[in-house]
């Protein structure tokens, strides 16, 4: 009788310590769980790790159940074992993925699982008690799913064990009679196990918690991650003979180490009134970039009010010229005046008689027509589309009858639209043009539509300055529309201010070069002032890192072009075969796609904003999908819409050529060796 009180308050201690170490554990996660809501809630300079590596150790509570009495093939004892308790030792080396927006990921740990147990005393026929104790342990291999809700650093797993038996000793001793003390004790029975399985297969569930040990400012992160996991009995018999069972409790905890990945840097500030202002500064600032463009060509020559003539913008060859001009020609479209990007594009869009009268002569079977557009009536827009065909008739030899030219008020496509008020002028000088048409397939776009002609377009070698995505960018979250306008003022650690502003739009991009000067990177007080409606204002401060770097100069990206008419967003049906198979082939694995949406200065600023993210978005999601197609998720997409910025627009908007072209989104493919 005292026998079993004995084994029943062994038990009762162990279920308390295990109640005591599983109250424990959930204390902790609570506690952890508030440190880390003000913990995420801070700005880092490294990503969390997906990838972590380290070791696991624990106390295996083993709750050995069934009965045993075979012990080897001679020796039995004269009585059975009923149930028994232990505690033993679990250790490993882990790696561990975790995916870093979904919360799945999964875990491996293989390493020393030991399974050891004392057997409840018994009571021999001789009335002796009787004493049986085992050594059980594996080498242990346990991969799991691992399931993080919310992304948080609490986590679940579960997932299937395959243990391989590496030690099955016994001790087997007798004691004395209480009513015989004399009694002489035989020596206790030591050997191993027979009828043990080698291998076993069962399965656990459990749960964690990752604990930081280190700021997130370091990329080399460190991670205490306590756990506890349930082996239950099934899989879990050690000998293919009698009804020996084993269920396991495992409390533990594991040390990780992952290495982050840079991010920008980016200070959220938010105020009383709903209104939050944020910085976010790359990591790095290209301050040169050169592209393989692929540039679409407009059908279209602008004429000057009051003008018949090509204007002088337009570059015009002689007869003698012309064998010399060939579109594809290195160097034909260079001038000592196209230093930048934005010149030199257009001086390929003014040579665009040239490229056409080029293609026309290379192309004998091909034709055009020429409908020309003027506000004052169909024979004044005549008499310009008869200036264009005169051109190509005479400067290259191209047969009359291959170009047949027409007049009208408005062209097919206006940008002036009845009832239209404001800035009609703007409007009117875009509607003032001659179209150029063609059925042609050799003169068409690949995909494009006969009844929208796009021409093919041309290869241009250009340098980008200070690429856009690079650019340090200023955002205001305002969905009351509370302010008026907003400053900022940019501080840096010698006490060195600049002040940029007053901005009415919800978005400022600002180059690293303007910040930083000369200065390779910096850390910068910026104050940002906004002044609301009601004439109160806010003030907020924020401290960004602000780094340049310049790339290797032979890094080289692909960049291609979507335009739009005026307030259009209908090109993108145009354009779809195009993007689709055309250009999402030509991306790389492992590429970064910047994908960036303008629009002219006509119409609203913030209709303006909007509609050249909107434009942005299409393309991104034809892109996408197109990928995803073919089975690619190899690739990484920003996207941006700057509206009709004037110190970002790709063209100026002092001509319809210009405000036409800066409809329109780029797209830049750059490959990550």
């Amino acid at each position: 009788m005292n026998q079993k009180i004995n084994s029943l308050s062994k038990l009762h201690h162990i279920w308390l310590a295990s109640k005591k170490l599983n109250m424990r554990f959930m204390m902790l996660i609570i506690l952890a769980a508030g440190l880390l809501t003000s913990v995420n809630a801070q700005v880092y300079k490294y990503e969390k790790p997906s990838w972590w590596f380290g070791a696991a150790a624990g106390a295996n509570f083993n709750f050995h159940r069934g009965s045993t009495q075979q012990l080897t093939s001679t020796f039995t004892p004269p009585v059975a074992f009923h149930d028994g308790n232990g505690v033993g030792l679990y250790v490993a080396p882990l790696i561990e993925y975790s995916h870093p927006t979904s919360g799945w990921g999964f875990m491996f740990q293989a390493g020393y699982d030991n399974r050891n147990s004392d057997f409840d005393q018994v009571i021999s026929d001789c009335n002796c008690p009787a004493d049986l104790s085992v050594k059980l342990s594996y080498i242990t291999v346990e991969p799991s799913i691992k399931f993080a809700p919310g992304n948080s650093n609490f986590y679940l797993f579960a997932g299937p064990r395959f243990a391989f038996n590496r030690d099955k000793s016994f001790t087997y001793s007798l004691g004395r009679n209480p009513a015989l003390p004399d009694q002489e004790l035989l020596p206790p029975v030591t050997g191993d196990l027979n009828n043990v399985k080698e291998s076993l297969i069962s399965a656990q569930i459990g749960a964690g918690l990752d604990i930081p040990l280190n700021s997130r400012d370091n990329q080399i992160q460190a991670v205490l991650s306590p756990f506890v996991s349930f082996q239950p009995y099934f899989g879990q018999s050690p000998r293919t003979v009698e009804t020996w069972n084993i269920t396991t409790l495992r409390a533990g905890a594991g040390l990780k180490f992952g290495r982050g990945r840079e991010i920008p840097v980016v200070n959220v500030l938010m105020t009383m009134d709903d209104i939050r202002f944020t910085v976010k500064s790359p990591k790095n600032i290209p301050t040169e970039r050169v592209y393989a463009e692929t540039f679409p060509l407009r059908n279209y020559i602008f004429f000057d009010l009051g003008s018949t003539e090509i204007p002088e913008r337009y570059i015009l060859l002689n007869k003698d010229q012309v064998k010399d001009f060939k579109e594809d020609q290195a160097g034909v479209f260079e001038s000592n005046n196209s230093a930048d990007r934005s010149e030199k594009v257009m001086l390929v869009y003014y040579n665009l008689l040239n490229v056409m009268g080029d293609r026309m002569v290379r192309n004998p079977g091909t034709s055009i027509t020429l409908v020309g557009s003027s506000e004052k009536g169909a024979e004044d827009g005549l008499k310009m589309s008869t200036s264009v065909k005169n051109y190509l008739t005479t400067v290259f030899g191209i047969t009359p009858s291959r170009i047949v030219v027409e007049g009208g008020t408005k062209p097919k496509i206006p940008s002036e639209q009845p009832g239209g008020t404001l800035e009609l002028d703007l409007l009117r000088a875009g509607d003032r043009r001659v179209s150029i048409e063609s059925k042609s397939p050799e003169l068409l776009m690949e995909f494009g539509d006969v009844n929208t002609p796009s021409f093919k377009p041309v290869q241009i070698k250009a340098t980008q300055m200070a690429p856009l995505d690079s650019y340090v960018s200023f955002n205001v979250e305002d969905k009351d529309n509370k302010l008026s306008f907003w400053t900022m003022e940019v501080t840096d650690q010698k006490g060195n201010t600049k002040n940029f502003g007053p901005y009415t739009g919800k978005n400022v991009y600002l180059s690293g070069k303007s910040v930083l000067g000369d200065q390779p990177k910096g850390v910068y007080k910026i104050t940002m002032k906004g002044t609301k409606k009601d004439g109160s204002t806010i003030v907020q401060d924020a401290t960004s890192e602000i780094v340049q770097w310049t790339p290797t100069k032979d890094q080289e990206g692909k960049r291609y072009s979507i335009l739009y008419e005026f307030n259009d967003a209908k090109a993108i049906d145009i354009y779809k075969k195009y993007l689709t198979n055309v250009i999402a082939p030509t991306i790389s694995p492992n590429s970064i796609v910047y994908i960036h949406g303008y629009t002219d200065t006509i119409g609203d600023e913030l209709n303006n904003s909007n509609l050249s993210l909107a434009r942005a978005h299409d393309v991104h999601k034809i892109l996408m999908n197109s990928l995803e197609k073919a089975g690619r998720k190899d690739v990484t997409f920003e996207v941006f819409g700057f509206g009709e910025d004037s110190k970002l627009s790709p063209f100026k908007n002092t001509l319809p050529e210009e405000r036409f072209y800066n409809r329109t989104v780029i797209i830049d493919i750059i490959p990550q060796n």
